[in-house]
């Protein structure tokens, strides 16, 4: 069942490596079917050299596997409670890529200083607070999603396609996991320039709003004019 979201989440999760995002087996990628149904995600700790579209797992909302031979992800309960709440997005990436990683264990917000931010994300990568003691022991993976979603609450999904799990790292999403990947890798090209942008300047300032803006409104907003006529 699902045999393209197979082939297209095993695709995405590759392209993690080529794009030099993860190291051993940190990371994964899934997506979710049309009818919201079914997801499709990476095996746990399978090398990405050797994976292939036959080893996706499929599991249904509630973390049952449905269809697959191996363990899904330990991630799993994370992507199925964002999908569940962020009923728009299609696919979910997870790295511990470097630049990212490192504001996510500084618990520090990605600032957005310049237009290469602007064009994918809608403002600063805000950053969770801290799981509990609790919220570690009782339901880990869940949890994790669950300060995503909270810190989420005044946010839109879809105009900040990312956030900062403080102390672990980023998450991205997208319409479909091709498109998490893309925000992934989009993120730590921002998360990289934000970080030497300081080093060179600690007090360079936060790009002007009305510049913001205009880059998120010409590619995403209702009159976008970036690109080509589909």
């Amino acid at each position: 069942m699902l045999e393209e979201l197979k082939q297209d989440v095993c695709r995405a999760n590759r392209a993690l490596v080529e794009h030099g995002l993860v190291r051993l087996t940190f990371g994964n990628a899934s997506g979710i079917d049309p009818k919201r149904q079914h997801v499709v995600i990476k095996p746990s700790g399978v090398p990405y050299a050797e994976l292939e579209p036959e080893q996706m797992v499929v599991v249904d909302l509630s973390g049952n596997v449905v269809e697959g031979d191996l363990r899904p992800s330990t991630d799993t309960p994370t992507h199925l409670l964002l999908y569940r709440h962020f009923e728009k997005i299609g696919g979910i990436t997870h790295v511990h890529s470097r630049f990212a990683t490192m504001f996510a264990q500084a618990r520090h917000e990605i600032p957005c200083l310049g237009t290469t931010h602007a064009d994918h994300f809608h403002g600063a990568v805000p950053v969770t607070r801290p799981l509990s003691q609790a919220e570690v022991e009782e339901a880990y993976e869940a949890n994790t999603a669950r300060v995503i979603v909270e810190r989420f609450a005044q946010l839109d999904p879809t105009a900040m396609p990312a956030v900062l799990v403080a102390g672990h790292g980023p998450f991205s999403w997208g319409r479909d996991a091709a498109a998490s990947v893309e925000n992934a890798i989009a993120l730590e090209a921002v998360a990289e320039m934000a970080f030497g942008t300081r080093v060179i300047d600690a007090n360079a300032p936060d790009l002007e709003q009305h510049v913001l803006h205009k880059h998120r409104e010409r590619k995403h907003g209702e009159d976008a004019y970036y690109g080509q006529d589909r």
